[in-house]
C-alpha cells in the first residue's frame, strides 16, 4: 500500500491530502522522509566537487523539501486538533527531529564546505540575497555547535534532544489541563451574563457532550465571563483554573519541566561561550543584548504601573459600592474594569459584540490588503485539516499569490492562543513557490444557525494574525529559508501588529461593522466611543504583558533558580507589581516560552516591534490616508516582500527614513511619558 504522505499529492495548490492521511500514516512517512533527507545531506557533504554556493548551499535549501511538506501537514493536526495519537507520535518525533537537527550542523565536512565558502565570499560573484543566505547559514551551523569537538559536541545534541521531549510535553501538558477542566452553570449562574456569553457558554457544553452551558479555559469565554458574571464566588473559581494551569500537580505539572528546560538553555549558552542564555540567543535579534531589552522594558513598566495603580483606587472604589470590603482582587479587576467602561465611555460589550461579526471581520481584513496591496480573495472549496476551517485563493491582478487557510473556533483538542503558520513558503530556487498560509484561533464557536460574534479584542487577535499572513502572502525572494516571517524575533511582530491599526480605521469600521440581527451599521458615536477607550485598561494590560517579559528576561539572564517558582515571586516583588494583577503567563503555563526556543528570552519582541509599528503607522497618517498607495508600495517592498534578505534595521530605515523611539509607543498606550 502507498502512503498518501509521500505520494505526489495531486490536490487543489498541491495541499497536503488531508482527506487521505490517516494518523498510522505519520510515522512511516516522517522516517522515510528523516532517510531521505540524510541521505541528501550525506551527498552534499561528501561529494568530491569543490564547494559552490549551488552545490552546497542551494543544495542544502532543497535537501529537506519531502520532510518539510509531511511536518507541515503533521504540525497542522497536532496543534489545531490532537488526539491521544498525534501526542504520542509528537513525543517521539521530537527528540528525533533534534537529532537529525544536530547531525546537519554537526557534520564537519558539510561545515568545512561552508567555512570555505564563508572565508572566500568575496571572490564568489555572489548576489546581496545570496551573500546573506550564506552568512545565516554559517552563523546558524555556529551557533548550533558547529565548532564543538569531542565531549562538548556530544552533549549539546544531547541537551537539544532533552529539550525537545521537555517542550513537547509541557505543550501537551498544558492542553492537558485545559481541555479536561470546565465549570457547569445552572441557570441561576447565568443571571446578569448577557445572552452571547450564556450562547458560548451552552456551545461549549454541546461539545463536551453536555446539556448544559460551562465555562472553559478558553480565553475567548473565560475573559467574558469574567467581565460580566456578579457572582464573585465563580469569577474566583473560574480565574484561579485559569491560572492553575500546569501547576496542579500530578503527570501534568510544568514547574519541573521549566526548571530543567532553564538549567539546560544555561548550559547550552555556555558550552557555545555565552555568559547566559539570554545573551546568547539575543545576539542575533534586533536588540542584540538582555540590556537593550531591560531598558525598554523598565521604560515603559514604569508608567504603566503608575496607570495601574492609579486604577485600582477606582475599581476599588466601585467594588466599594457594591458593598465588597477587602482587596480587589485578581478576579475582579475584569468585572469592575468593564464597569468603568461603560460609566466612563457609555460603552457595552454587550452593546458592541453584535456589530463584530467573524464573516464581516475576515471580509475587512481582506479589504484592508485590497486596497493596500491589491489582493483579491475568493473562497474556495477544498480539504482541509478540519471541517471548521475555510480556505481562500488569493490572487493579485489576476495571477496567483497564495492560498489562505483560517481556522477560527476553539474546540478542545486546539492548543490554545493564535498563530500563523505556513503549510507552505514562497520561494523562487528552483521554480516560483506561492505559500499556503494558516490562520488559526480560539473565538467561542456559536450554535448552529447563528452568526459568530467577536470580541473587539477577538477582532484584533484576526487582524494581528492576518498581518502575519501578509508577511508569508507576499514575501518575494529566491530561498526559503528567509522566506516570510523567517525573520529576526523582535522583527517579525512589526506586521502583524502593524495590521491591527486598520481596524481603528473609522471608514473600515462603518463599513463592516455591521448588526448582526439589524443589519444596520455601527452608529458613528458608538465607534467614537469604541475609540476613545481603546486605552481605557492599558495600565491593565502592559503590566501584566511586561511583568510576564521581564521574568522571561531574567530567569534566562542570570543563575539557574534553585525554586522556580521562588524566583517568579522575587522578580515580581522587585518590580512592585500591583497586587490585583497576574503576570499574563505565569511559568507553568508560559508557553511562549517553554514550549520551544521560538519565544525563549524573546517574550518582550512584541513590544520591541511595537515601538515601531507606532512609527509605521504614522508613516500613513503623515501621508495624509491610511490607504495611501505609495506608503503601501514602500511597505511591501521593504518588509513585507523582503523577508530575511536583510538585516532588519537596514529595512525599516528603508522603509521609514529613520528609527523609532519608545515615546511613541508611550503615546499610543495613553501613557504620561513624564512617569
Amino acid at each position: 500500500m502507498t502512503n498518501p504522505l509521500l505520494d505526489e499529492w495531486a490536490t487543489p495548490y498541491a495541499l497536503p491530502p488531508f482527506d487521505l492521511i490517516t494518523d498510522a500514516d505519520f510515522g512511516p512517512a516522517i522516517d522515510a522522509a528523516l532517510d531521505g533527507a540524510r541521505a541528501a545531506v550525506r551527498a552534499i557533504a561528501d561529494q568530491d566537487a569543490p564547494p559552490t554556493f549551488a552545490n552546497t548551499i542551494e543544495a542544502l535549501e532543497s535537501s529537506d523539501a519531502q520532510l518539510d511538506r509531511v511536518l507541515a501537514a503533521f504540525f497542522t493536526l497536532s496543534g489545531t486538533d490532537s488526539n491521544a495519537a498525534r501526542e504520542a507520535l509528537m513525543r517521539d518525533i521530537s527528540p528525533k527531529l533534534a537529532a537529525y537537527g544536530s547531525e546537519i550542523t554537526m557534520n564537519p565536512a558539510l561545515f568545512a564546505r561552508i567555512e570555505a565558502l564563508w572565508q572566500s565570499r568575496d571572490a564568489l560573484g555572489l548576489t546581496d540575497e545570496q551573500e546573506r543566505v550564506l552568512m545565516l547559514t554559517r552563523r546558524g551551523f555556529v551557533r548550533a555547535g558547529a565548532q564543538l569537538e569531542g565531549a562538548d559536541r556530544d552533549r549539546l545534541s544531547a541537551i537539544k534532544e532533552r529539550l525537545a521531549v521537555l517542550g513537547t510535553q509541557f505543550g501537551q501538558n498544558l492542553l492537558s489541563d485545559e481541555r479536561d477542566w470546565h465549570m457547569e452553570l445552572s441557570e441561576a449562574d447565568l443571571e446578569g451574563l448577557p445572552a452571547f456569553v450564556k450562547a458560548a457558554a451552552r456551545a461549549a457544553g454541546a461539545e463536551r457532550g453536555l446539556d448544559v452551558p460551562v465555562v472553559t479555559l478558553s480565553r475567548s469565554l473565560i475573559t467574558p465571563f469574567l467581565q460580566f458574571s456578579p457572582r464573585r464566588d465563580l469569577r474566583r473559581r473560574a480565574f484561579e483554573a485559569y491560572v492553575a494551569r500546569g501547576a496542579r500537580g500530578g503527570p501534568t505539572d510544568n514547574r519541573a519541566i521549566a526548571a530543567e528546560t532553564l538549567a539546560l538553555r544555561e548550559e547550552r549558552a555556555r558550552l557555545l561561550g555565552h555568559d547566559s542564555f539570554a545573551a546568547y540567543k539575543l545576539e542575533t535579534e534586533m536588540a542584540a543584548t538582555p540590556d537593550a531589552v531591560r531598558d525598554l522594558l523598565t521604560a515603559v513598566w514604569t508608567p504603566a504601573r503608575a496607570k495601574a495603580e492609579a486604577d485600582t483606587e477606582a475599581l476599588t472604589a466601585l467594588m466599594r459600592a457594591d458593598g465588597i470590603n477587602g482587596d480587589l482582587e485578581p478576579w475582579d479587576w475584569h468585572y469592575y474594569a468593564e464597569k468603568r467602561r461603560k460609566a466612563d465611555h457609555d460603552l457595552d460589550e454587550a452593546d458592541l459584540k453584535p456589530y463584530l461579526q467573524l464573516d464581516r471581520m475576515i471580509e475587512a481584513a481582506f479589504s484592508c490588503a485590497h486596497r493596500l496591496f491589491g489582493l483579491s480573495f475568493a473562497e474556495v472549496d477544498v480539504p482541509l485539516h478540519h471541517p471548521d476551517a475555510r480556505a481562500w485563493e488569493v490572487t493579485r491582478d489576476g495571477q496567483h499569490m497564495a492560498l489562505f487557510v483560517g481556522d477560527y473556533f476553539a474546540r478542545g483538542s486546539k492548543r490554545s492562543g493564535a498563530w500563523c503558520s505556513a503549510l507552505r513558503s514562497q520561494k523562487k530556487l528552483g521554480g516560483d513557490v506561492r505559500p499556503i498560509v494558516l490562520n488559526v484561533c480560539n473565538f467561542s464557536k456559536p450554535a448552529p444557525g447563528d452568526p459568530a460574534l467577536l470580541s473587539y479584542d477577538d477582532a484584533r487577535t484576526l487582524f494581528h494574525e492576518f498581518g502575519h499572513a501578509l508577511h508569508q502572502m507576499l514575501s518575494n525572494v529566491t530561498y526559503g529559508s528567509i522566506s516570510g516571517t523567517s525573520v529576526a524575533r523582535d522583527f517579525v511582530e512589526l506586521p502583524s501588529q502593524l495590521y491591527e491599526h486598520w481596524l481603528e480605521v473609522p471608514e473600515v469600521m462603518s463599513e463592516f461593522a455591521v448588526h448582526a440581527e439589524t443589519g444596520a451599521s455601527m452608529p458613528p458615536e458608538l465607534l467614537d466611543r469604541l475609540l476613545a477607550a481603546q486605552n481605557a485598561d492599558q495600565g491593565f494590560a502592559t503590566v501584566e504583558y511586561v511583568a510576564s517579559a521581564l521574568v522571561d528576561l531574567e530567569f534566562h539572564s542570570g543563575p539557574v533558580p534553585e525554586d522556580i517558582m521562588a524566583r517568579q515571586d522575587e522578580i515580581l516583588a522587585g518590580l512592585g507589581m500591583p497586587r490585583a494583577i497576574r503576570m499574563r503567563h505565569a511559568t507553568p503555563h508560559f508557553a511562549h516560552v517553554f514550549t520551544g526556543d521560538g519565544y525563549s528570552s524573546g517574550y518582550y519582541s512584541y513590544m520591541w516591534s511595537e515601538v515601531m509599528d507606532a512609527d509605521a503607522f504614522a508613516a500613513f497618517e503623515e501621508a495624509g490616508s491610511a490607504f495611501d498607495r505609495d506608503t503601501a508600495a514602500k511597505l511591501e517592498r521593504f518588509i513585507l516582500s523582503a523577508g530575511g534578505s536583510e538585516d532588519p534595521k537596514a529595512l525599516y530605515l528603508k522603509f521609514r527614513g529613520k528609527l523609532p523611539e519608545v515615546d511613541a509607543l508611550l503615546r499610543g498606550r495613553g501613557f504620561d511619558t513624564a512617569a
